[in-house]
C-alpha cells in the first residue's frame, strides 16, 4: 500500500471528496428520502488478512462495508491494541483506474483507495467513501473499538460489519505443520555482560560431533558456511584451557565480538579462535573481546585460527532478545509474525522454538526455525533479529535456495500458502543454513496444483505456469538464516 504525509493525503481526499459529493448529491434529486439512513454505532472488531490482491501480508477490519451505488459520510473514532492506518475506498469506473492507488479482491470490481498513514492507536476522523475500513501493513491481528456518527446515501439500508465475500481458496491443511523444538542454550559473554545463545550448524563434521556429545542435541554440518565472505563472519573465542567453567570446552564462557545491537556488524555465523592460556601463566576469566585481544599482545595467552564457522544465533544478549510469542500454544495454523519462541528457561538452559513443517528438494518432510534475516521489516514481523550482513550473499554459493509461494494453494506457508520448498536436504554436501528466498507465482490461482519437489517447480515453470522470482521486500534481498533441525530429538 501507498503511504502519504498525513496532510497532503487529507488534502487530496478532501478534493476528491468533493467532486463525489457534488455527484452524490446531483444523485438525491432522484431517489426517495428513505434511501438515505442515519447510523450510529459503537462496535469492537478483530481484524483478519487483507482480502485485496498484492495485500495479503496485511490485516484489515472492515467497518463500512462496499456495495454498489452507497456512499457513506460521517466521522469515525477509534481506539486499537496496534497502530492502524485508516481506508477510505471510492467506486470508480474502468476508465479512471490509472493512475491512482486501488484496492480489489478480484480483479474486477476495483475501488479507488485512499490510505490515510495515521500509525495510530487512537484517532478521530470525517470520511466520505464507498467504504471504510482499518488497515495494518504487518501480518499481526489487532482488535479494535469503532464508534461511527454519519449517513449512508443509498443501498443497503442497514450496516453489516465485515462484509467483504472472498471466494473460499482451495487449502492444504497438514498434520504437524508446526511443533515445538526444545533446544539446548550456551552461556557466553560480550563485555562482562551473558549472552545466551545455541549452536545448529559447524562446518565440519568432527565439530558437529563434538558439540551434539557435549550439548546432548544434534548439531548439523554445512561445509559451505566456511567458505562464508569475511564480511559475513563474526569471532567467537572458546577456550581450550585455563579456568573451569561451562564453556564449550569445559573452561571459561565463550566471549562474542558482536550482538544484534550491533545492526550492522551482527550475524549468527561464527569464526571459531580457540584460546590457550601459555605455561607459568595465572589463567583468570576474560570477559570481553577486547580482554582477549589485549591478553594475546601482552603474551599470556595464544590464538588458533581453526577456520571452522559455527551457526550459533543469539537468544538473549545485553539490552534485548529475541521475541517470545503471546500465543504459545503451537498449532498448525500459527503463523510466522508474532516471535519464533515460546519459552525461554534459563534454569534449564533450554529455548523453545517454533519448527515449520516444508518440503526438502525430493518431496521429503523436513522442519526448520527461524533465528535471523534481512531486511528489517519481515525479520520484525518474525521477531528475530536484523542481520543486514546477509544481504552480501544473494549471489554467493554459500547460501542455498527456498521457495515460498505467494498465492495459490493455502496452507502453512511463510506468506499464508502452501508450505515452502527447499534446494536442499539438511544430510546433503550443498546443505546451507542461510537460505536465499524466492517468490513463486501462480500466473491463475485456479491453476493452482500443491508442489512438493524441485522437480514440481521446474516442471510448472517450464509450461508457463507459474514465475519463479527473488523475494523483494522494502526492495532488499530476503534472506534468512534458517537452520533445518529434527524437532522430535
Amino acid at each position: 500500500m501507498i503511504s502519504l504525509n498525513r496532510f497532503v493525503i487529507i488534502l487530496i481526499v478532501g478534493i476528491f471528496v468533493s467532486g463525489i459529493l457534488t455527484i452524490s448529491f446531483i444523485s438525491n434529486s432522484y431517489v426517495d428520502a428513505n434511501s438515505t439512513k442515519k447510523i450510529n454505532f459503537t462496535k469492537t472488531i478483530i481484524s483478519s488478512q487483507d482480502p485485496g490482491q498484492g495485500h495479503e501480508n496485511h490485516q484489515l477490519s472492515l467497518i463500512l462495508s462496499p456495495n454498489e451505488g452507497t456512499l457513506y459520510d460521517g466521522s469515525m473514532t477509534f481506539t486499537s491494541n496496534e497502530p492502524v492506518d485508516v481506508v477510505v475506498l471510492h467506486e470508480i469506473t474502468g476508465n479512471d483506474v490509472k493512475g491512482q492507488p486501488t484496492w480489489t479482491i478480484d480483479g474486477k470490481t476495483i475501488y479507488a483507495m485512499s490510505l490515510i498513514d495515521l500509525k495510530s492507536k487512537s484517532d478521530s476522523f470525517e470520511f466520505t467513501g464507498a467504504a471504510l475500513a482499518l488497515h495494518s501493513s504487518n501480518s499481526k491481528e489487532f482488535t479494535a473499538t469503532v464508534s461511527v456518527d454519519g449517513w449512508i446515501r443509498g443501498q443497503p439500508t442497514e450496516v453489516i460489519m465485515q462484509k467483504i465475500q472472498v471466494e473460499k481458496d482451495p487449502s492444504l491443511m497438514l498434520s504437524r505443520a508446526n511443533v515445538e523444538a526444545t533446544m539446548p542454550m550456551h552461556e557466553g559473554l560480550y563485555k562482562g555482560n551473558s549472552i545466551f545463545y545455541i549452536i545448529t550448524d559447524t562446518s565440519r563434521e568432527e565439530y558437529s560431533k563434538k558439540i551434539t556429545e557435549k550439548q546432548d542435541w544434534k548439531v548439523q554440518t554445512s561445509t559451505l558456511i566456511e567458505k562464508m565472505p569475511e564480511e559475513i563472519l563474526q569471532k567467537i573465542f572458546i577456550f581450550n584451557n585455563g579456568v573451569r567453567g561451562q564453556g564449550i570446552y569445559g573452561h571459561q564462557k565463550e566471549i562474542f565480538s558482536s550482538t544484534p545491537v550491533q545492526e550492522s556488524k551482527y550475524s549468527a555465523l561464527n569464526s571459531v579462535i580457540e584460546v590457550s592460556w601459555k605455561k607459568g601463566q595465572n589463567a583468570k576469566v576474560l570477559e570481553s573481546f577486547e580482554d582477549v585481544i589485549d591478553a594475546e599482545k601482552n603474551g599470556r595467552i595464544e590464538f588458533t585460527k581453526t577456520g571452522v564457522v559455527i551457526n550459533s544465533p543469539q537468544i538473549i544478549w545485553p539490552n534485548g532478545q529475541m521475541l517470545v510469542r503471546n500465543d504459545t500454544k503451537i498449532t498448525d495454523d500459527l503463523t510466522f509474525s508474532g516471535g519464533q519462541i515460546t519459552k525461554i528457561n534459563k534454569d534449564e538452559m533450554t529455548v523453545t522454538f517454533v519448527a515449520h513443517r516444508m518440503w526438502g528438494p525430493d518431496g521429503k518432510t523436513i522442519y526448520a526455525i527461524v533465528t535471523d534475516a534481512t531486511p528489517s521489516n519481515p525479520s520484525e514481523i518474525m521477531g528475530i533479529p536484523f542481520s543486514p550482513v546477509y544481504d552480501n550473499l544473494i549471489t554467493n554459493s554459500s547460501a542455498a535456495d527456498l521457495f515460498q509461494f505467494q498465492n495459490g494453494i493455502k496452507g502453512s506457508g511463510s506468506l499464508g500458502y502452501q508450505p515452502g520448498i527447499t534446494s536442499v536436504n539438511s544430510d546433503q554436501e550443498n546443505y546451507s543454513p542461510i537460505w536465499r528466498i524466492y517468490n513463486v507465482e501462480w500466473h491463475n490461482p485456479k491453476d493452482a496444483k500443491i508442489l512438493q519437489t524441485m522437480s514440481d517447480i521446474d516442471s510448472f515453470k517450464a509450461k508457463d505456469l507459474i514465475s519463479v522470482s527473488l523475494a523483494r521486500p522494502m526492495n532488499s534481498h530476503h534472506i534468512i538464516n534458517g537452520p533445518l533441525i529434527d524437532p522430535f530429538q
